[in-house]
């Protein structure tokens, strides 16, 4: 009696051997192979997503809106390409400088320490087996390269879409660099209070140029990161609760991550990015 397999049509359990005890039970008729159809290839259009944030003064007045056009990974793979691109990020900031000392490389012990008998100790033959004090290390790390490879569309596809997740909690602030005469916390904070931020919460700033009393104002304040685009990152976007941008900020994001063809984007195709 012959059995078939119901995952699929095309594929029977007599095409493996593995299903048969001896090779002499092996049916002729039954070594005959069928080509599976090709399953259609699946749709990867990227998608577009338009968001339209307030504008607020100084003075926390809103004052117009700004769109935010940004391309995003189709919602069936988008959370794939965002984890793939954040584990690349914090796997390619380590070091990877750990290292330890096996029993061959770990100084003394080259004579045995005590007789082999007539002790009533435990046999041992070097002071440097694992299984002593100051002894070698059983698999202990060694120096390695732990940079992972993305290519530089599907990383700059992770940050877009990232952002374009992230922008149910984004608010656009007027150019304030010019309001704080000296660095002070205590005005920076009042200007978050104004802003609708609770200085408690993890908040993201994305600006294109911080200046020095911006930058000073703001580094006491532990909840709170202060980006450019050269520093803009993955885990920040993720892990912030609250995103701030400058209408020059917004302009960076629509041009790099808009729904207009990636600036650049014909240079360097072919290459590869460490995170």
């Amino acid at each position: 009696m012959a059995l078939s397999s119901t995952s699929h049509p095309s594929l029977s359990f007599f095409s493996s051997t593995l299903f048969f005890t001896t090779p002499l039970q092996t049916p002729k008729s039954l070594l005959t192979f069928t080509t599976p159809s090709s399953p259609k290839p699946l749709s990867l259009s990227i998608h577009s997503s338009l968001s339209t944030l307030p504008v607020l003064s100084f003075s926390g007045d809103k004052t117009g809106e700004a769109s935010v056009d940004l391309k995003s990974a189709p919602p069936e793979t988008a959370r794939a390409v965002v984890h793939r691109g954040i584990i690349t990020d914090q796997q390619n900031r380590r070091r990877g400088t750990a290292s330890t000392l096996t029993r061959a490389e770990v100084r003394g012990g080259g004579v045995k320490p005590y007789s082999q008998k007539k002790t009533g100790k435990a046999r041992r033959g070097s002071q440097r087996t694992p299984l002593r004090p100051g002894g070698g290390v059983i698999f202990g790390p060694k120096p390695r390269d732990w940079s992972v490879k993305i290519n530089r569309k599907e990383k700059r596809l992770a940050m877009s879409t990232a952002l374009a997740s992230a922008m149910v909690n984004a608010v656009v602030v007027e150019d304030f660099e010019g309001e704080f005469e000296r660095p002070k916390t205590k005005d920076f904070v009042a200007a978050m209070r104004r802003w609708g931020l609770d200085p408690k919460d993890k908040a993201m700033f994305l600006m294109m140029d911080v200046s020095d009393n911006v930058r000073l104002s703001s580094r006491n304040i532990g909840t709170l990161k202060m980006l450019t685009p050269r520093t803009l990152n993955l885990f920040d976007i993720l892990n912030a609760d609250k995103l701030v941008f400058t209408r020059a900020a917004v302009d960076y994001l629509n041009t790099m991550y808009g729904n207009n063809d990636y600036e650049g984007e014909a240079e360097d195709d072919s290459e590869e990015v460490e995170g």
